[in-house]
């Protein structure tokens, strides 16, 4: 199968999956959505692969949302299938660890918020930088908020602020923070590998039923993107970035 966003590499009890957009900083395109969700339902038909990892390239994970795409308008809104990929990786019984070294920010965050455990570098930089633009990082916050908190969301919403590895590990927004990220994984695999994938799922499953992220919860955040998103204001602070490279505060320069 031909993947055009994405590096799969499959392994006895692993099956990695590399974000492949490095001319755009892994920015979220429906492309990648709709080639991660095929790569899960390959990782999800073998039974011995029981870890997933997320992983990006050149010090950068993922950066959120596909500014030229938007601007382009070129396919409908990703809100809800970025929804449901957010819901299916911490629904599906793999466990999905992402490693995150270097950048992160805005849809990125919330790859690695649903995920089941982080390892971080120390070069790794979290923030959500949608209200530059106008936005909410409303999808996002339903998995970092079961992650780390209201108020520690809330300041990353507000302040757009990045959050550096060793705050990200005291938020729990990164599980462990290591230079060497594929080490700390082999010593997670020592146990991990040894869960069956009914327990995983067991586990998965009833964690999800004592929190509080409902369908109206998931329904309510995708409508609140695609409301922010298709205001004029919105469009034209994002429209301005990408072919000016001014942020909204310079509308006047």
């Amino acid at each position: 199968m031909g993947f055009t966003t994405l590096y799969i590499e499959e392994k006895e009890d692993t099956f990695v999956i590399t974000f492949n957009r490095v001319e755009h900083q892994n920015s979220i395109n429906m492309a990648l959505l709709q080639e991660l969700n095929m790569a899960l339902d390959m990782a999800q038909a073998k039974p011995r692969c029981k870890v997933v990892v997320l992983k990006g390239q050149n010090g950068v994970f993922c950066t959120g949302m596909d500014f030229d795409e938007a601007v382009r308008k070129q396919t409908e809104s990703g809100s809800q299938t970025y929804m449901k990929t957010l819901r299916r990786l911490a629904a599906i019984p793999k466990i999905i660890v992402s490693i995150v070294d270097g950048k992160v920010m805005a849809g990125g965050v919330g790859f690695a918020a649903a995920s089941d455990l982080v390892i971080a570098t120390s070069r790794a930089q979290f923030s959500l930088s949608e209200a530059i633009w106008g936005l909410l990082p409303s999808v996002v916050l339903p998995y970092l908020i079961r992650r780390i908190g209201f108020q520690s969301a809330y300041r990353m919403t507000l302040t757009t602020m990045p959050v550096y590895a060793e705050e990200a590990r005291q938020l729990h927004l990164a599980d462990v923070v290591s230079e060497t990220p594929e080490e700390t994984l082999r010593l997670y695999l020592r146990r991990l590998s040894r869960l069956e994938e009914q327990t995983i799922d067991d586990i998965k499953r009833y964690f999800k039923s004592i929190w509080i992220i409902t369908q109206q919860m998931e329904e309510r955040a995708s409508a609140e993107t695609d409301r922010l998103s298709s205001e004029p204001r919105v469009i034209e602070n994002i429209y301005n970035y990408v072919t000016y490279e001014k942020f909204p505060w310079q509308k006047e320069e």
